[in-house]
This record gives structure tokens, sequence and C-alpha cells, in this order.
């Protein structure tokens, strides 16, 4: 029984991305798919180790690059990464667009090994990967549900686009997160209850950003063991509700 890291190469707007399927070769079975936007760190050893946290043996994990092959975030300061993926965040055609091929990517080639079940599928983003992925859910898409965990920058850059959000979500979230406050939250809320949206928040008390992030301990996030186990465990319960 191992964990695979399967690597998927793609291209968007000139430029090389990665992706990688996550999975537990221990399952022969076709699993639900969940697509993951991660943090600001992109495809590298700790996202990969958070992608498997995730999967476990239910799920193949297509885990998106929206970087740059090579990307080397593990070694840059907040502050380079913060400036790269604010200027991302900002480009509603680079989210919508290298999202897109990313997703197709991963699908394709975790259907061509014959891993996923395509009829279910459901993702997942983390801190500013939740903010691409809300924006692609906005854009339409045939997640049936999506789960944001401490995520940054939730509004949409782009509010004179039709929104087409849709399928089931859930956040969790803490209420300390300095980096995503609360009444960023609560005007999330209102935008699923506008459009009709089956959501659900879980607000951990006294919670900081960045709980399931191994290792973090800084003035913006600081994991937290308790709250990752229940926040997959939740996750889990989420996706096996409307994975059907």
């Amino acid at each position: 029984m191992a964990v695979i890291k399967h690597p998927v190469p793609y291209e968007y707007d000139g430029g090389t991305f990665e992706g990688m399927l996550v999975y537990n070769d221990s399952v022969t079975e076709q699993r639900p798919a969940i697509f993951m936007q991660p943090d600001w760190l992109g495809v590298c050893s700790h996202t990969t180790g958070m992608a498997a946290e995730a999967a476990e043996t239910d799920y193949v994990v297509l885990l998106a690059d929206m970087f740059g092959k090579n990307y080397g975030g593990m070694h840059k300061t907040n502050e380079e990464l913060g400036k790269v993926a604010r200027s991302n965040r900002a480009d509603i055609h680079f989210i919508l667009g290298c999202g897109k091929v990313a997703d197709e990517a991963l699908t394709a080639e975790a259907d061509r090994l014959g891993l996923i079940d395509v009829s279910r599928k459901g993702a997942v983003g983390y801190c500013m990967g939740g903010g691409y992925l809300l924006e692609q859910i906005r854009n339409g898409s045939d997640f049936q549900g999506t789960v944001v965990i401490h995520v940054t920058l939730p509004i949409t850059v782009a509010p004179n686009r039709q929104n087409r959000i849709s399928g089931r979500f859930l956040a969790i979230h803490g209420s300390d997160d300095i980096v995503t406050p609360k009444p960023l939250i609560d005007a999330l809320e209102a935008e699923m209850s506008a459009h009709g949206v089956d959501w659900q928040v879980m607000m951990f008390g006294d919670a900081p950003h960045g709980f399931c992030v191994h290792d973090a301990n800084d003035n913006l996030q600081r994991y937290d063991e308790k709250l990752c186990k229940q926040t997959y465990r939740l996750m889990r319960d989420f996706f096996n509700q409307n994975l059907i």
C-alpha cells in the first residue's frame, strides 16, 4: 500500500505547468475525483502531503498547478508568495483559463488510468486556492460539492460577470482568521443564499488562519492538529453525502 503521486503536465498561455494525481494504490475500484486548488506554495511536497491527507483511500485528488512547473514555493518568503498569488487572483481570465485546463488535463489522465468515476466529482481549495476555486464555481462547474478551507480573498474580482454558482458548498474557517476576517465570510454566505446554493459554514471558535498548514507558526497562520483532523472528517462526510 502506497501513496502514488503521478505528475500531469499541461500548458496554458505559453506557460508550462505540472499538476499531480495523488491517490492510494491499495484500492482497485474507481473512486470519486476531488479537484484541489492548493495554497500559495503551489505543487510541492507540502501540498502533495495535504492532498494525500485529503485522499486517504476514499478519493483520487487532482492537484492543480497554477504557478508553473518548478515554482519552488517552499523556498520563497511570505512577501514573495503573496505578490505572485495576489497577481494571479486579480486576473480572472487566468484563473478561469488555467483552472479549466488543469481540471481537464488532470481529469482526463485519471480517467485514462481507470482511477476515477467521472460522474462523481468534488473540489477543495485551501487558502488562496480557495479564492481561485470560488471563481471557478461562479463560472459554472461540474463539481457536485465544493469545500474551501481557511479561504483567502473569497469575494469575486469580477462582480459584473454572470454568476453561475451551483451545487453544494462547505466553508471551514476560523473565527480569529486575520487574513480573511468574519465580515468577508458573512458576505460569502449572502452571495450563496442569493444564488440558491445549499451552503454550510463551520466556524471554529478562536481558530487562526492556516490551521491545516503543517509547520505553520507565524503572524499569518498557525497549524492546529486537532482542528486539522476535524476538518478532514467534516470534508469527508460532506463528500460522502454529495458525491453519489
